[in-house]
């Protein structure tokens, strides 16, 4: 059975924040951008890149002005997988459509209560940026179509839904919780993921800055290892809760490829590399993991 994790948190830190020490924030002047825009930036010291997402654009008022709020995008997006979408009508979406707009394709189901909660954030959203935005919902249920119709009907939503199976949520690199949002830059690669309850501050301006709208937000370019996108996780040196220390550097790449390679039995679909970065508390991935670390620690090929 897939694992699916029910978040609790009323607000979830991003999860470009987990396992990674963000970078001081000291400005230099190389200059940088935001995945997706051309709009100037300034890169900082160290690994990641903190940029002044004050825009130019013209466009609907913000709800709030962004002032403090930091933003985080990963410095390797991802395109867009692509998708073979029919809307709850039967009707097929066309993603090349969206190109140009900022995208949220927003994994959800009837029986998430913090999905539920975030409805009315992502209709006003969709409201106030017809024109730069297009929000997408991915229900995950089980029940025939037309009652995820009917309720969407209940519920007001604005943008199109559709169901999405097995194979829809692999090819975003598993759905672990719910709801789970993938913000998509116009050029239609995938820069942020957020699993949880969204905070419309933070979304609307996260639209903001890939619309090219003013903004008081500041981004973050964020050292992506699978932290913020599990198909990043190939870039990983380190995988949460497995010591590769005393390995030549030919088994730790080793170690890594097998990781990045093998897939977890834990039911959620991903590499072991990618559960254990997704869920270090997950207590199948890490024997498994432990197990490639062991063999090849005993290996000749020195």
């Amino acid at each position: 059975m897939r694992k699916t994790l029910l978040l609790v948190l009323a607000v979830l830190v991003p999860v470009a924040a987990v396992g990674i020490g963000l970078a001081s924030r000291l400005m230099t002047p190389p200059a940088a951008s935001v995945p997706g825009t051309a709009a100037p930036a300034v890169a900082t010291a160290g690994t990641d890149q903190t940029i002044p997402a004050h825009r130019s654009g013209s466009g609907p008022a913000p709800a709030t002005s962004g002032k403090g709020l930091e933003l985080q995008f990963s410095d390797k997006p991802v395109p867009l997988p692509a998708l073979s979408l029919t809307d709850l009508d039967g009707k097929p979406l066309q993603p090349a459509s969206w190109k140009g707009k900022v995208v949220l394709v927003n994994f959800w189901a009837t029986w998430c209560g913090f999905c539920v909660q975030e409805m009315p954030d992502l209709v006003a959203l969709q409201d106030r940026y017809r024109d730069q935005l297009v929000i997408v919902g991915l229900s995950t249920d089980t029940v025939p179509p037309a009652e995820v119709k009917a309720f969407a009907a209940r519920k007001g939503l604005n943008y199109p839904v559709a169901m999405a199976g097995d194979a829809v949520q692999q090819a975003f690199g598993g759905i672990p919780g719910l709801p789970s949002t993938f913000v998509v830059n116009p050029s239609g690669e995938i820069v942020q993921r957020h699993v949880g309850l969204l905070d419309p501050a933070r979304t609307e301006h996260e639209v903001r800055v890939l619309a090219n709208l003013p903004s008081e937000a500041s981004v973050q370019l964020v050292k992506d290892t699978g932290q913020v996108l599990l198909a990043n996780a190939a870039f990983a040196t380190e995988i949460p809760g497995i010591d590769l220390s005393g390995l030549t550097p030919k088994q730790k790449q080793e170690v890594l490829t097998r990781l990045n390679t093998d897939r977890c039995t834990c039911g959620c679909g991903l590499t072991l590399a990618q559960c254990r970065i997704n869920d270090p508390t997950c207590d199948v991935s890490l024997p498994l993991a432990q197990k490639i670390v062991d063999a090849v620690r005993a290996s000749v090929h020195r």
